[in-house]
């Protein structure tokens, strides 16, 4: 059957209950067979996480994805990543979101016209094409990839953060890092980088609030930006953990803030917080800083094995856009896609997908 793109809308009045909706996801998929692979972030809700043939972190899910032959790449995630699936994927693929509203709000805190007005205003102190290496977190919108891509620049994500920092020092003297201000404040911390060399850059204030003196002295220019579930956690949060049990381990995603890492035992992208815990020893207490789900899950499966996973923080913090693909979208997107309608594709426009690609590449090449 060939699929026809077609605006066809969701009808929540007809969406079905949970339990329905789990009946039609399994029909659906044995209708499109290999035409079709279901992408599940590790932040989604167990409804829809089950039904996932290829789980994982953003950049993982989009390259697996892109080794199938799948016609339709049904991405269990947020905006950003089926942007990235689209650039990465064969051209016969295509990336579809089963709810056109899972965002990131991390994503959205910076925007290309913000950042470019920044580039702007810094060319009144220095040349940045010539000092500044801009670096976006892989959470970003396709444009800004693309930006970074015609600057020089390059992507970058939690667990390779390090080694694309010390390539982009490697060829300006300063990094543009967006948009979130605390993965690249700890990882130029890791890295050396005292902290009074990195300066936040606020998109809402005229030269983002630094004076020139400010801008010729930092290494590092952060975005402030910040992740909505990460920003939840505290240190005495951490404080309450410890005098509870003394011999516990604490490990967070470097999402969090300077505060958090810096009073953990580990820090690390999700990936690594998952290998770390798999490989806890039995009779081990742990709390993780980062999203609910994916710890909910950490703690199912741990504790057949005598391990004890808690999460961070006392009041539930899970990422709200991501939660937007629920059981009943995912059955209607597969529903669609079988009966020949495409419905929900992203698709990043070939000029600006070419120089995002750049970027992405370059990303690939030094990790």
């Amino acid at each position: 059957m060939t699929a026809v793109a077609t605006p066809i809308r969701f009808d929540a009045a007809r969406a079905g209950s949970d339990a329905e909706c789990e009946a039609r996801i399994v029909a659906a998929r044995k209708r499109l067979g290999d035409r079709a692979v279901i992408l599940g972030h590790h932040y989604q809700r167990a409804e829809v996480y089950r039904h996932a043939e290829l789980t994982g972190d953003s950049l993982k899910l989009s390259r697996l994805a892109a080794q199938t032959e799948a016609e339709f790449i049904v991405f269990c995630g947020v905006h950003f990543m089926a942007e990235v699936a689209d650039i990465l994927s064969k051209p016969h693929q295509k990336a579809i979101l089963p709810d056109l509203s899972a965002g990131c709000s991390m994503a959205d805190m910076a925007n290309l016209r913000a950042v470019e007005r920044a580039w702007r205003e810094l060319s009144e102190v220095l040349d940045p094409d010539e000092t500044i290496t801009p670096v976006t977190y892989i959470n970003s919108a396709a444009d800004l990839k693309a930006f970074c891509g015609e600057h020089g620049g390059i992507v970058c994500t939690s667990s390779n953060a390090t080694l694309i920092l010390e390539w982009a020092f490697g060829r300006r003297e300063k990094v543009l890092f967006f948009p979130d201000q605390h993965l690249g404040r700890w990882t130029a911390h890791q890295m050396g980088v005292p902290l009074d060399q990195c300066a936040v850059w606020d998109f809402d204030e005229p030269m983002g609030g630094l004076t020139p003196e400010q801008i010729r002295a930092a290494r590092v220019l952060l975005w402030k930006g910040h992740c909505s579930v990460h920003q939840m956690f505290q240190g005495s949060h951490i404080e309450q953990f410890r005098a509870k049990h003394p011999g516990g381990v604490v490990i967070s995603h470097p999402e969090c803030s300077f505060e958090v890492c810096a009073a953990s035992d580990l820090v690390g992208s999700t990936e690594f917080i998952l290998n770390a815990i798999h490989a806890a020893e039995p009779g081990s207490h742990w709390l993780v800083g980062t999203e609910l789900n994916l710890v909910n899950r950490l703690a199912e499966e741990m504790r057949p094995r005598g391990v004890t996973v808690q999460f961070m923080s006392p009041m539930v913090c899970m990422c709200s856009t991501m939660a937007r693909i629920d059981p009943q979208h995912l059955a209607w997107c597969l529903e669609q896609l079988a009966d020949g309608h495409i419905v929900n594709q992203i698709v990043v426009p070939e000029a600006e997908a070419k120089s995002a690609r750049l970027a992405l590449d370059r990303m690939l090449a030094v990790s």
